[in-house]
């Protein structure tokens, strides 16, 4: 078989245009961070100014008519975007809001680093058992769907456009319609234990007065699942390893998989390391105490990746920021030292966020590809994504070197890193391990109940970390209707219902990117 040329990222005509957008984005993404403290999906964007560009009328443009180069340059957009938000100016804000300016440069270049093998990772680790390309992965779906949609028109194209007005309309009464986009495509136990997590939250302290903020429940059952979580990931290797074992000469999955693990963590510790000698800190702990920090340090920043990712390949939400919050305060319990706990928790979060964004983009070109078809274009085509983050990221980098001070001279900040900076500032007391053990047993137990297929644990775990119940309502009613509209059809009606899902997915993302963007200067 012939096997198709896929577009390269660093030809002139994609990088050109790649590079611009994507200090665009990056731009965007820091002032969303730092105003709103959210950062806007910018693959719909990235997708659309694509689709415009191959509908100009210049001749160097028609290129783009290429769903391969539209892939591209809204990866790379979306690389820059996130990249720059969750991954640089979350981690440089925690030094800076705890009073400590001089290691922001030192943070800065740790995060960049750290970034970098975040996307590596889920680079290699894409279609492996923990993290199929069959997954839902939604933020890819709704992304394929929109690019789908622009080039061929037809019957997905209409009901994409009723997604996406459905989107805005709903978006605009405040309704978080990306959540029923989700529910329309993604495993139905993962998100009725996510809907219901929701729920517990939002309504255990108006109606029962419970505040399980304050009782660390989240915290304790996330620890839980998310230790359960990383063992089932460690036996499905060890599975794909016996089971390939059986097939003496067939490439092994769990081969790729302990390669890409292994590799990674030790670039977690090395990464560590350079943050902690850039930022002098050795001489705050004892020698033990630093060796037993820069494992620490790596095992957060391993484990913060690896169930961030999981729990937006299901959900599409990932909590990164309460994630790395459970990271501080274990290392607050540990009894780490102010400035280190600052590097901790900036490490740890500049983790998961590339991860997960990385799935969605390598997600869309799959579906665009055609699932596989062509192993050697998927191959190919996966890799031209992967330089494409690539180049996002560092232009992310760039971009937040270079202005960084702007935001910092306001006293702008993502408001998450003042939460943060509290919290060590104002420590924690032994009582406080007693409750995140407690609620660890429950987290475990549901997590290992429902399987590495279900995610029940970790999925229930993201719902009461987000205190909004009304993502929880629209969860559990979007279900209901595709039970309702599965049995009707009979299931023939799949993939109308995935086009609709993008496009609620999409109209939600465009809503908020623009009315988020506009109102900037207010």
């Amino acid at each position: 078989m012939n096997t198709q040329s896929h577009p390269k990222a660093l030809e002139l005509l994609v990088l050109i245009p790649v590079v611009g957008l994507s200090a665009l984005g990056a731009i965007i993404g820091m002032q969303l961070i730092v105003t709103l403290g959210i950062s806007a999906n910018t693959s719909i964007i990235g997708a659309l100014v694509a689709m415009l560009f191959a509908r100009l009328p210049l001749v160097v443009l028609q290129g783009f008519r290429d769903l391969g180069r539209q892939n591209l340059l809204q990866t790379a957009v979306s690389s820059a975007t996130f990249g720059a938000a969750n991954s640089l100016m979350i981690p440089i804000g925690v030094p800076f809001a705890m009073g400590m300016p001089e290691l922001v440069v030192p943070m800065l270049i740790g995060a960049v680093l750290a970034m970098l093998v975040d996307g590596a990772m889920l680079y290699g680790l894409f279609n492996t058992r923990p993290f199929p390309a069959s997954g839902t992965w939604p933020g890819g779906v709704a992304t394929a769907e929109a690019l789908w949609a622009g080039d061929q028109g037809g019957k997905k194209a209409r009901f994409l456009g009723l997604g996406i007005l459905g989107g805005i309309g709903g978006a605009f009464m405040g309704i978080p319609m990306s959540a029923a986009g989700v529910a329309f495509i993604g495993n139905i136990w993962a998100l009725s234990m996510f809907g219901i997590g929701l729920l517990m939250r939002g309504y255990a302290e108006p109606v029962f007065g419970l505040d399980l903020n304050a009782m660390y429940l989240p915290h304790g059952f996330m620890i839980g699942a998310g230790l359960v979580a990383l063992i089932q990931v460690a036996n499905q290797i060890r599975q794909v390893r016996e089971d390939s074992a059986k097939d003496a000469g067939e490439d092994s999955d769990g081969t790729t998989m302990r390669r890409v693990l292994g590799s990674g963590f030790i670039a977690y510790i090395l990464v560590a390391v350079i943050l902690t000698l850039l930022a002098g800190v050795t001489s705050e702990m004892s020698l033990p105490m630093l060796l037993g920090f820069l494992l620490f340090a790596a095992l957060a920043a391993y484990a913060h990746e690896l169930i961030v990712g999981i729990a937006a390949m299901h959900s599409g939400w990932f909590p990164a920021f309460a994630v790395a919050l459970i990271t501080l305060i274990i290392g607050i319990l540990v009894g780490f030292p102010p400035i280190a706990l600052g590097l901790l928790v900036g490490y740890s979060a500049a983790t998961g966020p590339a991860f997960a964004d990385m799935g969605y983009d390598l997600k869309t070109g799959y579906l665009l590809r055609g699932e596989n078809r062509d192993p050697a274009y998927e191959k190919a085509g996966r890799r031209q994504q992967f330089i494409a983050s690539i180049v996002g990221f560092l232009v992310a980098a760039v971009v937040v070197s270079l202005s960084y001070e702007y935001f910092f001279a306001q006293d702008l900040v993502p408001p998450v890193d003042r939460v943060y900076a509290s919290t060590i500032a104002a420590g924690t007391s032994p009582g406080i391990a007693w409750q995140l053990l407690l609620w660890a047993i429950p987290g475990a137990l549901i997590q290992w109940w429902g399987g590495t297929r279900k995610q029940l644990g970790v999925l229930l775990g993201t719902g009461l970390l987000i205190n909004y119940p009304i993502a929880g309502w629209t969860v559990l009613s979007a279900l209901v209707v595709r039970v309702i509209v599965e049995r009707l059809t009979k299931g023939r009606r799949q993939s109308e219902m995935s086009a609709f899902a993008g496009g609620l997915i999409a109209g939600d993302a465009l809503y908020t990117f623009f009315s988020s963007t506009l109102g900037l200067r207010k």
